[in-house]
């Protein structure tokens, strides 16, 4: 039997600490857990990230904001104190990364784990994937494939990022790579946007005229 996980909680604002449990419980949610004591040890996993990724930015803002505080510094002794603040995050975030899945694999299967971080980086890959099978239903296998790993590489990346926007950001970038190499394989990214669109609003129409049909038989 696996030892519980303590919630590292000490120290910090009991608001802030109530946010991150809420938002982390989402993830478990969607895991659908029986038992109730995994369901608590994954809560506080998920839950300590969050509080481990906070410390580590928090940190770096702290060195950011003496930088800037400190009037005998030159703009070059400045800006090589940004850049070591940006790598000391880089490099903590390469240490701890791999320690977040490792610590939930005690607990969950791959399947789960992946669960989890679809959850913490708002279901992008899934719903970003569907989306693009679903405008360009012509892609091949290979493309399929690549347009997946690149949103499962930027996942990685996002699920270490410092808030939603950063997140987000992460994601944009790759889209844009994607689309990048669909436009090198010949598609037209407009056309198959414009047709796309297309067949949403008649899914919809044909959605609302089922719907009223359903309406006037009840």
């Amino acid at each position: 039997m696996a030892s519980a996980v303590d919630l590292k909680s000490e120290g910090r604002d009991t608001a802030y600490v109530s946010t991150i449990l809420k938002r982390s419980q989402k993830a478990v949610d969607a895991l659908n857990l029986k038992d109730k004591k995994v369901a608590q040890d994954v809560l506080n996993i998920i839950a300590n990230r969050y509080f481990e990724l906070n410390d580590i930015y928090e940190l770096r803002d702290r060195k950011l904001k003496a930088i800037k505080a400190d009037t005998t510094m030159t703009a070059a002794q400045r800006a090589d104190g940004k850049r070591f603040a940006e790598y000391e995050v880089s490099n903590a975030l390469y240490r701890t990364h791999f320690a977040f899945p490792a610590a939930l694999s005690v607990y969950l299967n791959d399947d789960q784990i992946e669960t989890v971080k679809d959850a913490i980086t708002f279901n992008v890959v899934k719903v970003t994937y569907k989306a693009t099978l679903d405008m360009i239903p012509s892609l091949k296998d290979e493309e399929k494939t690549q347009i997946l790993v690149w949103l499962k590489e930027a996942r990685e990346l996002a699920i270490d990022a410092e808030s939603s926007k950063k997140k987000h950001e992460v994601f944009g970038k790759y889209k844009g790579r994607i689309n990048n190499y669909l436009t090198a394989r010949g598609y037209d990214l407009k056309k198959e946007r414009a047709e796309w669109y297309k067949r949403l609003e008649a899914r919809k129409a044909k959605e609302a005229k089922g719907k009223e049909a359903k309406g006037k038989k009840k």
